[in-house]
Formats: C-alpha cells, structure tokens, sequence
C-alpha cells in the first residue's frame, strides 16, 4: 500500500483524513480527533500532505512537518474544483488529496520548494539589492 497524497479536511474537533495511492485510489478513509490524528500520521511512511488553509492548519503543519511529512496548505478556491460529488468532510479531504497531488506532484515539487531558490543562483550573481550593491562596491 502505497500512498502517494494525503488530503485533511479540518474541523473544529474532528479531522477527516484520506490517502490515496499511486492509481488515485482511495487507500485510507478516517476520521480522528486532532491527538489521534497526529498519533496516527507518526506512524504513517513519509508523504505528500495537503491542508485546507484555515485557522487551525499552520498549527497542524508545523506538527506534521515535524513528523517528517511535506506539508502543503492549500486555498479553498483551489480545491473547489477538485470536488466530485456533494459536500461532506470526507469527500472534502479527498479533493484536498487530488489538488495537492495536482499543485505539487514530484515534478512541480523542487519548483515550489523555498529553499533551493537561493542554492540556484550562481555564486557571482549578486543581484541589484542594496547590500549586494555594497558588497559589488567593495
């Protein structure tokens, strides 16, 4: 069972979570309280988690990323159309598992990682900030 995308829909004391496997098939169908939820995520392998953004979703990133999860916070206009059928939690988190796998697949993933955007650029490359002009000048 490989899961390759998770999706969390948050809620104000249930979370409901969904995996889905390389196929797109739903692998993991749960629902958890927020203490439960994180016991179960350390035990899951390493993955591509994706978060409604809300108010509670930087708390619960940080926690999982802690885990060793890749954590992704998504806006809800850009889950919208990822949404199948009417709307309830579970197929909420499991639209939230195909956008994420959509935005941030393994291709689009270096694009959209933070810290090799420094590491990209050549060493003699300084820029036209002011401290890379002070530092041309001196």
């Amino acid at each position: 069972m490989q899961i390759r995308s998770v999706g969390i829909d948050l809620g104000k004391t249930t979370f409901h979570l969904v995996a889905l496997g390389a196929s797109g098939k739903v692998l993991v169908k749960k629902k958890f309280t927020q203490k439960r939820l994180l016991a179960f995520t350390a035990n899951m392998q390493t993955s591509l988690i994706g978060l409604e953004a809300c108010s509670g979703a930087h708390f619960l990133g940080r926690a999982l990323r802690n885990q060793g999860h890749d954590v992704r916070l998504i806006a809800a206009q850009f889950v919208k159309p990822f949404v199948k059928s009417n709307k309830n939690d579970f197929v909420d988190a499991e639209a939230i598992a195909e956008a994420v796998l959509h935005l941030f697949g393994k291709r689009k993933a270096a694009r959209w990682n933070h810290g090799t955007v420094g590491a990209e650029r050549d060493e003699d490359d300084f820029g036209t900030t002011p401290a890379a002009i002070c530092h041309y000048l001196a």
